[in-house]
């Protein structure tokens, strides 16, 4: 897209993936962090130091009660981008976090639940921005992210992924596997170009979301191995 409009959506609707987190729990369990240090710092590079090409105004912060004595805590504010020497209008923001919360051993306190709400609000407004646009969009699998320019509701799945002759759907693998294949393959030490080579020969896919539950066990114990492939799909 070349429309000038776009221009800073273009440059920060891709974080790194050394800013990306895979979440293992909870209700987002599957779905992928981004860490707000990579939005500070793009914001900086992309548009001036704090207070000079960009500002936020906190406007309030409260705390309503939650089920079961649980706290829940809010934040709204204004975020201001400097653009040729104008200042925006207003963008809102509003977030939230716990600030009481039960656990196992019981109610925990948060005293850091002002912050992270806070944190959290200032993400709601680069939102609108374009800041990680592509990772609320669905577009990074672990490994890569799709570049069409529409995310498709379902991909065509590969020949080489087997169906199951009782239900006739495609067995694919767990959350929980996919997680683990990303998990050990950095601890491993494999490169995002050595996986997707993996992925083509091996198992003519280009991306992990793609194989089955059966490919995803193989694959994770190649890589505490530390196998790699030939060009005929064979693990060497």
């Amino acid at each position: 897209m070349s429309n000038e409009n776009l221009t800073l959506w273009n440059k920060v609707k891709q974080p790194p993936a050394s800013a990306l987190r895979q979440i293992g729990a909870g209700r987002l369990k599957g779905k992928t962090d981004i860490n707000p240090q990579w939005r500070y710092q793009a914001l900086t590079e992309h548009l001036g130091m704090c207070g000079i090409g960009w500002k936020y105004e906190i406007v309030r912060l409260w705390t309503e009660p939650a089920p079961e004595n649980q706290v829940f805590v809010f934040a709204e504010i204004k975020l201001y981008i400097k653009i040729d020497g104008v200042w925006s209008e207003p963008i809102p923001g509003l977030g939230g976090h716990m600030m009481v919360a039960k656990e196992s051993s019981g109610l925990h306190a948060n005293d850091e639940g002002y912050k992270m709400s806070i944190t959290d609000a200032l993400s709601v407004a680069l939102k609108v921005l374009g800041f990680g646009a592509d990772i609320y969009a669905g577009r990074w699998d672990g490994f890569k992210y799709d570049e069409t320019d529409e995310k498709k509701p379902e991909q065509k799945k590969p020949e080489t992924v087997k169906q199951s002759t009782a239900t006739g759907k495609v067995d694919l693998a767990p959350a929980t596997l996919l997680t683990k294949i990303n998990a050990d393959r950095k601890q491993m030490g494999y490169t995002d170009e050595a996986m997707r080579d993996i992925l083509k020969k091996r198992y003519k896919v280009d991306s992990s979301t793609q194989l089955t539950k059966a490919q995803a066990e193989e694959l994770i114990s190649a890589i505490s191995k530390g196998k790699g492939v030939n060009d005929a799909g064979e693990w060497k």
